[in-house]
């Protein structure tokens, strides 16, 4: 086990200090996030938005399952998890925020419809609503709290599949942009591909919204290692979060093609693990968050990269693609 707490430990960033993310406990300094793990789970139902109800599952089941997960990545050195499980897919923000208060760890939900998966987890409603009555839910959010929690989100999570973008997936992304010209939140998106990236890219662009607002999750799902070069030099965040043991040697390459492009400072490493699984018995396996403790960092040491190099992709990074700020394009 690499001793990681941490070559972060003395993370300020000046340029980070006005600004403030939100977690389920309200808003922290970007230097208290430390060091963040940004795409992570800890509860998923994968039933379909026509029957997703959270009479499925026992919450104290679910916390007496991930929190000892959650203790031993803060054990590791993790300070804050960003839970990306959107509404419709299960999201809980209660039930996050005891787990937050009692693991130590800063954990943050979010707002938006997740799209992919051939728009599975979908409501009825997102057909008929326009972008800006999509928007309008979003916002709400995040001024009035999730379902009556007073928890806000911390980010915009939604999704889509392979390029070219369905009617209804490019509607979210609009929805998306229009509900970050509000809010400030930061846009993620579950992409199927560098194609789709693209085309989100251009119409964030087209809604007035800068590059440094979206975040291409799940960039390591695209071979063209070209395209993640292309999307940081417009200044998006390339997210490489499918992280486990098998995929190590995978992820040094990206990080090393980014470091030597100089757009290191554009990428952003997690494991998109977890998680309680609904409906399975015991809420199937859960996928810890160690992977990046034990084996990435240890193989980036070996590969040159400096505590420098570690910090900003593990707090410097994650802390300014999650800080709240309207980026508006002139």
């Amino acid at each position: 086990m690499l001793p990681l707490a941490c070559p972060l430990s003395g993370f300020r960033e000046f340029f980070l200090e006005e600004k403030r993310i939100m977690t389920v406990n309200g808003m922290i300094s970007p230097h208290q996030a430390g060091f963040i793990l940004p795409h992570e789970h800890i509860l998923v139902d994968f039933i379909g938005a026509d029957q997703i109800n959270p009479a499925r599952y026992k919450e104290i089941e679910v916390f007496d399952t991930a929190l000892p997960y959650l203790a031993q990545a803060k054990n590791s050195g993790a300070q804050t998890l960003v839970e990306c499980t959107p509404a419709w897919l299960g999201r809980n923000p209660r039930l996050m925020q005891k787990l937050s208060r009692t693991s130590g760890l800063h954990i943050i939900t979010n707002t938006g419809y997740y799209g992919a998966a051939q728009e599975k987890y979908l409501p009825p409603h997102t057909y008929s609503a326009s972008a800006e009555q999509l928007a309008r839910r979003w916002i709400l959010e995040w001024e009035e709290g999730i379902d009556g929690s007073g928890i806000r989100p911390g980010f915009i999570k939604t999704g889509v599949d392979i390029a070219p973008l369905s009617a209804v997936q490019r509607k979210l992304i609009k929805a998306a942009a229009l509900t970050h010209l509000e809010t400030g939140l930061t846009i993620y998106v579950h992409t199927g591909d560098g194609k789709a990236a693209l085309e989100e890219l251009s119409i964030i662009k087209d809604m007035g919204v800068k590059a440094e607002a979206w975040v291409w999750v799940h960039a390591q799902n695209e071979a063209d290692r070209s395209i993640h070069l292309q999307v940081a030099r417009e200044g998006g965040w390339v997210s490489f979060d499918g992280l486990n043991q098998q995929s190590v040697a995978q992820y040094v390459q990206f990080l090393k093609d980014m470091k030597a492009h100089q757009l290191l400072h554009k990428a952003l490493v997690s494991h998109d693990a977890g998680w309680y699984h609904v409906g399975e018995p015991n809420g199937g396996h859960y996928r810890s968050y160690e992977t990046l403790f034990t084996h990435l960092i240890p193989a980036l040491k070996n590969n040159a990269f400096t505590n420098e190099d570690l910090q900003l992709l593990f707090s410097t990074n994650p802390a300014k693609a999650l800080a709240i700020s309207i980026e508006k394009r002139q």
